[in-house]
């Protein structure tokens, strides 16, 4: 090294700031004083503030810490002492939550990664033939629309602008954003998700170039043979499809409105059957967004921080819906077919019970 080479090194050694800490006093109390350690335990005694806190039941919480564990276990070291599975996972529901701070989230994408692969394979799982039978049954008895594999849109997730990306990432409406396309079923859960897209390209290019979209075009998603439908044989067999918006191109499997305004009838009674079961894909991304309040925020991290998030979130929306689905089965509906036994009986009927039912029967 010539004498230049070296000063300049010596100067940057002397700029280099040396740490005062390698564990900060505040991090050694948080035992005695962190919020994990203080509030969130008192939480735990009062389920309606932990729902709140946390979005979730505290059951909820425990099962899902159950699954976690193993991937979020680290090994203890003569340093320090590594955070517990429950705390980070705690902190990373907070943040889904609230959209707090990412500098406060230490191990978020840790943990939304283990979110992900340890909830996928059950909860979001690759559709099989059975599962699309299922779905088309669903969306037929719910949404009046047969054959039917589901409902897709997408979402722009609104990111802060990522270094040097010129304008990949800026949407038609004036921000920055990553898309996130789902396709979702008639109990506003996710069945397909692609994450990770430019906010610059259109709907219809993402789905394009998605593994949905080839799957589709190829074949390869178990998709149920065409199948006539129902009361109308004359029309004979007739593909499954998913329905979409105008953004999206119309294919054999992909049905959108017709465009324009002035319409003959039987076209706008088409436009509007379909738009009324589509809207499910709208509602799930209105579910998603009251449920995890970091999507109505600006994301203030890297785009590839950003899909393993979202992925966290769509794979805990399904989550907890097969739960609560679960509950509502085993408790719900067991108390409301006996209720229902009792107001039909003579024991509990009414005398003008008849009467009204038969009356707002007559009035559809």
């Amino acid at each position: 090294l010539n004498d230049e080479e070296i000063i300049v090194l010596l100067n940057a050694e002397r700029r280099r700031k040396r740490r005062r800490f390698w564990v900060h006093p505040i991090i050694t109390r948080r035992e005695e004083h962190g919020e994990f350690y203080r509030l969130i335990q008192e939480l735990k005694m009062y389920h309606e503030r932990f729902r709140g806190y946390f979005r979730m039941s505290v059951s909820e919480f425990k099962n899902l810490l159950q699954q976690l564990a193993p991937s979020l276990t680290k090994e203890q070291t003569h340093y320090r002492k590594p955070i517990n599975p429950e705390q980070r996972l705690a902190v990373c529901l907070r943040f889904l939550s609230t959209g707090d701070l990412y500098r406060t989230i230490a191990s978020m994408r840790e943990t939304c990664d283990a979110l992900w692969h340890c909830l996928r394979d059950e909860h979001l799982p690759l559709p099989t033939e059975e599962m699309w039978r299922s779905t088309a049954r669903r969306l037929h008895e719910r949404w009046n629309f047969p054959n039917c594999l589901g409902a897709m849109d997408g979402k722009h997730i609104f990111i802060q602008a990522p270094a040097n990306s010129g304008s990949l990432y800026f949407n038609y409406k004036g921000t920055f954003s990553i898309v996130l396309l789902a396709l979702v079923d008639a109990d506003y859960r996710f069945l397909v998700v692609d994450v990770g897209s430019y906010g610059s390209n259109s709907d219809g290019g993402i789905f394009a170039n998605s593994g949905l979209g080839k799957a589709l075009r190829d074949g390869t998603l178990n998709v149920p043979p065409p199948s006539e439908l129902p009361g109308a044989l004359e029309l004979g067999k007739v593909n499954h499809v998913i329905l979409a918006d105008e953004a999206f191109p119309l294919k054999p499997y992909l049905l959108r409105p017709y465009p324009g305004r002035r319409l003959p009838t039987d076209k706008r009674i088409f436009n509007s059957r379909l738009s009324r079961a589509r809207r499910i894909s709208e509602n799930v991304f209105g579910i998603l967004s009251q449920r995890f309040r970091v999507f109505q925020r600006t994301l203030q991290v890297q785009p590839s921080v950003v899909d393993k998030v979202v992925k966290a979130a769509c794979v805990l929306c399904n989550y907890f819906n097969h739960c609560r689905g679960q509950r509502a089965s085993v408790e719900a509906q067991n108390v409301r077919e006996l209720y229902k036994e009792y107001f039909n009986s003579p024991a509990g009927e009414v005398a003008w019970q008849y009467k009204h039912v038969n009356h707002a029967l007559g009035n559809r």
